[in-house]
This record gives C-alpha cells, sequence and structure tokens, in this order.
C-alpha cells in the first residue's frame, strides 16, 4: 500500500520511479480523501483520523489481514498514525522522506523550506521566467517552470525538479489536516506501543528540508533500519536507483 505525501497531493508524482518496486510484487495506489481523484465537499470532515479510517476501510474492503505500508513524506507520517491506531494490522512500515512525528520538526522543516526558496539561485530564476514572456507565448512550458521552482526547494539540486512528475495540492486538506493534529508529538505513543513492533525501515535523505535527526529518532523508537542517502527531499527522483536498492530487498516479494 503506497501512501502519497501533501497532505491533499496525489498519487501520480510517485511515478514512474515509484514502479520500478512493482516487479516482484503488486503495488497498491490511492489518492487520499481531499486530493486528487479523491475531491470531498467542504463540510466532509477531512483531518488525520478520517485519513487512518479511510486506509481500514481500504484494508477490510480487500480482505488483507495485515498491511504494508510505504509511505512517503506525509504519507510516512500517516503510516505511522495508522500503526499507532491499529498496530495488529501492520505487517511492514516503509517510510520514504517521513514528515516528522512532531510539531516543533515540521516547523523546523518550514523554517528551512523558507529559506532555501529564498536563496539567489532560485530568486534570480523566478526573475528570469517573469521576464521571458513564456507566460504569453507557451502557458504550458511556462507553467511547467512555475511549477519546477515551486518545489525546487525540496531537492539537494535544484535542477532536479525538471524530473519530479508535476502534481497539485489542495490547500484546504493539507490545513485540515495539519490543523486536527495540532502540537502534536508522536513519540510517547511510540515508546508505549507494542512490544511487537513491525518490521520497518526508514530513508530520509542527507539534505532534505525535513530534519533528518527526526527519521533517525524515529528508526530507534521502531527498531528499525534506517538508510541515509546524499539527496534532498525526493530520493526516488535524485536517487533512483539507490532507492530502489534500499527498498527492494526490503518489501515482500510475491
Amino acid at each position: 500500500m503506497v501512501l502519497h505525501g501533501g497532505p491533499g497531493a496525489h498519487h501520480d508524482y510517485l511515478l514512474p520511479q515509484y514502479d520500478q518496486l512493482a516487479t516482484r510484487r503488486a503495488l497498491f495506489y490511492y489518492d487520499q480523501r481531499g486530493g486528487g481523484r479523491s475531491p470531498v465537499p467542504r463540510e466532509t470532515p477531512a483531518g488525520w483520523q478520517e485519513h487512518v479510517a479511510d486506509l481500514e476501510a481500504i484494508r477490510v474492503q480487500l480482505g488483507l489481514e495485515r498491511l504494508t505500508l510505504c509511505g512517503y513524506s506525509w504519507g510516512g507520517l500517516l503510516a505511522v498514525l495508522y500503526y499507532l491506531e491499529h498496530p495488529d494490522r501492520v505487517e511492514r512500515l516503509a517510510l520514504v522522506s517521513p514528515a516528522s512525528i512532531t510539531a516543533a520538526g515540521r516547523k523546523a522543516f518550514e523554517a528551512e523550506f523558507a529559506r532555501r526558496m529564498r536563496s539567489p539561485e532560485i530568486v534570480d530564476a523566478r526573475d528570469e521566467l517573469r521576464a521571458s514572456g513564456l507566460a504569453g507565448t507557451e502557458p504550458q512550458l511556462y507553467q511547467r517552470r512555475v511549477f519546477e521552482l515551486a518545489v525546487a526547494g525540496y531537492f539537494r539540486d535544484p535542477s532536479d525538479a525538471v524530473r519530479l512528475t508535476p502534481f497539485r495540492v489542495t490547500q484546504r486538506t493539507q490545513d485540515v489536516v495539519w490543523a486536527s493534529l495540532g502540537e502534536y508529538d508522536l513519540r510517547p505513543r511510540l515508546q508505549n506501543a507494542p512490544r511487537t513492533t513491525p518490521h520497518a525501515l526508514v530513508l530520509h535523505g542527507t539534505y532534505d528540508p525535513i530534519p533528518i535527526a527526526g527519521s533517525r529518532e524515529l528508526a530507534q523508537l521502531l527498531n528499525a533500519e534506517f538508510v541515509e542517502l546524499p539527496v534532498g527531499h525526493c530520493p526516488h527522483v535524485e536517487a533512483t536507483d539507490a532507492f530502489v536498492r534500499a527498498l527492494d530487498p526490503f518489501l515482500p516479494a510475491s
């Protein structure tokens, strides 16, 4: 079960790279509530508890006793939340560039990402784009370049953003999820989790704007294998081969 990031994004931006993990197993993708092809009315609840309940409902509908969860970014945090609510239903956890398990870690990420987006390299590129005239002459190319610059701060090398499949985030869903978590800190719950923790792997980039120290601590709390790659937030894009080498042997094969 592959859990995309966001919150409020959709699974498409994990493709085509994540499909390289499908040679020895079936992957199940879905767009989470309030994002992609799973829109919901504004009055429909879309907090973290609803996202966990949706995942549990999918497990029941598929008739699966236990799940292997491969969560990316916010999807990694969602996988942890699901595990805390349904520990007996998780077989394995593969957490890739997971969002922080504390509100303090999330604030540190926001500050670092904002700092990167103020870098001269990105600011100059935005100024050049505005002056290029592409908005009028080649609007599709212009929008693609706008997207690349909007996500450049996630990468160790901002030029790698060109290889990320474009996506959109439903801001309302993102806001609702983070508001529902409040000043969260999952460490006490993880410390008191069942002794029979699932097999777990945490993969994080050295240059991820999400602090790597938080993922190291998460790995310790889960008694998980920890893999560090010299990349930013998108290892499936920045180091595809190394990403596959790390996850393929860990995920169960069909």
